[in-house]
């Protein structure tokens, strides 16, 4: 039938028509078969088309209904769990750290914080442009797979073999109990806030001193120009002097205490000898009345 069905509809004449008439038949055939065997199964199971339908709409809502089941579960199942690295070492970027803990479990996202400004400045007059990170978070996609890793990577070296780049460094992991990435992410916004008011105050500042350095540089021209302009015309110029005691610096402060020291030392040493000596005093005159009452 197949055959038959595939044959080439460009032939001319009554051959063609006589093909196609022929091919009718053969579908009009196997139709009537299909629908004699449907009634055959229809009449064994003993259940109209419409019962049919239902049956097999019930079915698909109880697979999607058990689908959905499913997917709840591991949703519940599979709570992201999130650990801490204290400790992370010279060269060692996200990449490596995925490629080492991903053996443990799947991993969602990894965050690394870099060095502190000015020790990248340190480097780069030093002659090195690398970038490495103090600290780190990692995200595992279940929480106990974070909790396991966490007991048995702590305090264990982070290679397996000796030749390993990172086998003389440690792990030093703690899992976050209740910490979520939303916590992290709001944790550098604010760092993030408090740096650039930190940068804006001290640009401020260094505007307000810039702004009083000029202002006195023009008022010093100005006076000067009227000073030379006064002892042209041959007037007597006041020369104003400022009477200000400077601030006493930490080394004279010491000195005076030093000072005030060794003076209260002297007393209070001259203060036990004078005791000492009254002391003596008093036990002399008490042994001299006692001989003269003795006798």
């Amino acid at each position: 039938m197949e055959v038959l069905l595939d044959v080439d509809w460009r032939v001319e004449g009554s051959s063609g028509f006589l093909l196609r008439m022929f091919s009718c038949l053969l579908k009009e055939i196997t139709e009537m078969k299909r629908r004699e065997e449907e009634e055959k199964q229809r009449k064994t199971t003993g259940q109209s088309p419409e019962e049919e339908e239902e049956e097999a709409a019930s079915e698909q809502k109880g697979a999607a209904a058990a689908a959905d089941d499913e997917v709840k579960k591991k949703e519940r199942k599979c709570v992201p769990g999130i650990i801490y690295l204290g400790h992370v070492p010279p060269r060692l970027r996200p990449k490596h750290l995925r490629n080492l803990l991903s053996a443990y479990g799947e991993i969602g996202r990894i965050f690394l914080q870099p060095e502190d400004r000015q020790v990248r400045r340190k480097k780069k007059k030093s002659g090195s442009r690398r970038c490495d990170f103090t600290e780190g978070w990692v995200e595992f996609r279940d929480k106990r797979v974070a909790k396991r890793v966490a007991l048995s990577l702590h305090n264990t070296p982070m290679g397996t073999k000796k030749r390993q780049r990172f086998f003389s460094d440690l792990w030093n992991i703690k899992y976050l109990h209740r910490f979520h990435w939303t916590h992290l992410s709001e944790r550098l916004a604010y760092e993030q806030t408090v740096l650039q008011q930190r940068l804006r105050a001290e640009v401020s500042q260094a505007k307000k001193e810039t702004s009083f350095y000029l202002n006195n540089v023009e008022k010093s021209a100005h006076l000067e120009h009227w000073r030379k302009k006064q002892h042209r015309d041959g007037e007597q110029v006041e020369e104003k002097t400022w009477d200000f005691t400077q601030r006493q610096t930490e080394e004279e402060i010491q000195k005076k205490k030093k000072k005030k020291d060794s003076i209260t030392q002297k007393h209070l040493n001259k203060a036990r000898l004078m005791q000492q000596e009254s002391q003596s005093n008093v036990s002399l005159l008490a042994k001299i009345f006692n001989s003269n009452q003795s006798e």
